[in-house]
């Protein structure tokens, strides 16, 4: 298993949800894992609104300063480059998916030795609803960043309205677009309600968007 994992996406394609269960999970196999936010684009959900529960959890997080935490700035510090090089640390980093979001990778590439980069989508959000819109996505970013995006996740949902047909609609959707990158699917994403049997690695996720009260 790779030691860093960055899960970048577009808004609405669920990438600080992920990272937040993917947090937890690393949490139940490794004694120090961080979480890094360094989401500038979206202000309405990101990982630092989970801070405290998080971190009752046993999990780093590392943010902006609490004086700006909340600023859409490109705000960097060196704390992030640390618990990326710390070979002690499995670290998970949430990063905005558009322009201006993904050049923090770009910042950060140095640093990102021996990662995973995970390209996060929902096919139910606008600019990634076909094959074409989410291999060019996917280039954007690479280009933008300068990072490779490694692995793309099928997290297609409509909420609390998600059924199987819709996730396997996105599955469909993202297999020709991974032939086409050239990139695997690492895994489908589905909360513990909804019946999966497809042919991707399931992963099971608590969904925080409806509440932000405490964590499972």
């Amino acid at each position: 298993m790779a030691k860093n994992h960055v899960f970048v996406g577009l808004y609405g394609s669920g990438k600080t949800e992920l990272a937040i269960n993917y947090a937890i999970k690393l949490k139940k196999d490794f004694e120090k894992v961080a979480l890094i936010d360094v989401d500038i684009v979206s202000p309405y959900f990101r990982v630092r609104d989970f801070q405290h529960a998080l971190e009752a959890s046993g999990i780093v997080i590392v943010m902006p300063p609490q004086k700006i935490k909340n600023a859409d700035l490109p705000v960097i510090t060196q704390a992030v480059a640390g618990y990326l090089d710390n070979p002690q640390f499995k670290v998970v980093l949430d990063v905005g998916g558009d322009e201006r979001g993904i050049v923090v990778l770009g910042y950060l590439k140095e640093h990102l030795f021996d990662t995973n980069v995970y390209l996060v989508v929902n096919t139910k959000r606008p600019f990634s609803q076909t094959v074409e819109q989410i291999v060019y996505v996917a280039k954007m970013l690479e280009e933008r960043s300068g990072v490779r995006i490694d692995f793309l996740v099928n997290n297609t949902n409509l909420g609390s309205q998600t059924t199987c047909e819709i996730i396997y609609e996105g599955e469909k959707i993202l297999q020709q677009a991974s032939i086409i990158l050239e990139k695997p699917i690492a895994f489908t994403v589905a909360a513990d309600s909804i019946r999966y049997d497809g042919e991707n690695e399931l992963f099971r996720i608590e969904r925080f968007v409806k509440t932000k009260e405490g964590l499972p």
